[in-house]
């Protein structure tokens, strides 16, 4: 399976639920999980093949229900207006086949030398607090590697926090996605019906940083949704000031969400939001010493202009952000995650020398 192609049939997971007796119900975690296309195919569940041997260190498996998820973000695909059974909804715009828990965790063991990280993603949902304790509880007693917990705080109290921790969490990650509270409000909160609110996202995040610590607690954030560099910027500033780090997205469309008309943000913004979230997140610099035109468009990073090409140079500011494995670099590089192959956002390997030009044209790009 090549991934050139954008949203493959999985092959191969029907046939592997019918030989489970999977076929005649959909079933629920924590027995079973769904897992992403890219750690399926990894795992040896799904046949296929990455564009230029990318390989995924990070298992990102997915809690389940038959009744889907509570929410409504006006990006996912996961959505609760979005048409069609939850089963049989694309998320990230790939399928996410179920499997067991136990098969999950025997063919992460065959894959030690590849997979560094696994990571718990909850959904919206009454019942994924309780299954997510139980699910992290056997992941960090049977799993060689370290577990995050992409969570949902909308359905935790702080001493939920405290509990990843002692069943075995050594990171967790915030989904705040929206730069500003207005995008966050009108594409996941009121806007869209939803349950979300970014004052409960933000405390989570803060108090996920006391109990885990300085550089334990990741934040997702989008690119794209509608915000300003200069906005996404001294969000990404507000993070680190918190003892948090930015996980990066370029928005990109998933079909037949409430934004799937909504166009992916120009390279150019994208390059440079990378640029000084590297710089931000490394202690490098600050937001407020950046100089940003009458658009909000960064014109320049606040240090010295040697050491912004010596980024550029360097590549790792432009692949994918994400909680790290055995090195810094993140283990959970979700392979063309916010981008097709043939147009990629966020790399997920070392850059080459054409991929490093490529990066420095679009960086000057301003549209």
């Amino acid at each position: 399976m090549n991934l050139m192609n954008g949203n493959p049939l999985v092959e191969g997971a029907v046939d592997y639920t019918d030989n489970n007796d999977n076929s005649a119900s959909y079933e629920n975690s924590p027995d079973y999980l769904k897992v992403s296309l890219a750690a399926a195919m990894t795992l040896g569940f799904v046949p296929g093949m990455f564009y230029r041997n990318a390989c995924l260190h990070c298992v990102n498996v997915l809690l389940t229900y038959d009744d889907g998820c509570r929410a409504n973000c006006a990006y996912c695909g996961l959505q609760k207006s979005r048409e069609g059974e939850y089963n049989e909804k694309s998320f990230i715009r790939v399928d996410w086949p179920v499997f067991k828990t136990d098969d999950i965790i025997g063919f992460t063991l065959k894959k030690k030398e590849i997979i560094h990280r696994i990571c718990i993603s909850m959904i919206t949902h009454e019942r994924a607090k309780e299954d997510t304790f139980n699910i992290l509880k056997r992941f960090s007693s049977e799993l060689h590697c370290p577990v995050s917990i992409l969570m949902t705080p909308t359905i935790l109290k702080h001493d939920d926090i405290d509990k990843f921790k002692e069943y075995g969490a050594n990171m967790v990650t915030v989904a705040l996605d929206a730069a500003t509270p207005e995008l966050f409000d009108e594409y996941r909160g009121r806007g869209v019906g939803g349950p979300h609110r970014w004052e409960k996202y933000n405390d989570i995040l803060d108090y996920s940083v006391a109990v885990f610590g300085k550089n334990r607690v990741g934040c997702h954030l989008v690119v794209g949704l509608g915000e300003t560099e200069k906005e996404m910027i001294y969000r990404i500033q507000s993070v680190r000031d918190r003892g948090g780090r930015s996980h990066l997205f370029s928005f990109y469309q998933e079909k037949g969400s409430k934004l799937e008309s909504h166009p992916q943000c120009p390279a150019g913004q994208f390059r440079r939001v990378q640029v000084a979230r590297h710089i931000i997140d490394y202690d490098m610099g600050r937001a407020e010493e950046m100089t940003f035109e009458e658009g909000g468009k960064v014109v320049d990073f606040g240090i010295p202009f040697k050491n912004v090409a010596e980024i550029i140079e360097g590549g790792t500011a432009f692949q994918t952000t994400g909680c790290p494995g055995k090195t810094e670099i993140s283990a959970c590089n979700r392979p063309f995650g916010d981008s097709s192959p043939r147009n990629i956002r966020s790399f997920p390997f070392e850059l080459n020398a054409a991929d490093v030009t490529r990066v420095r044209r679009e960086l000057l790009e301003y549209d």
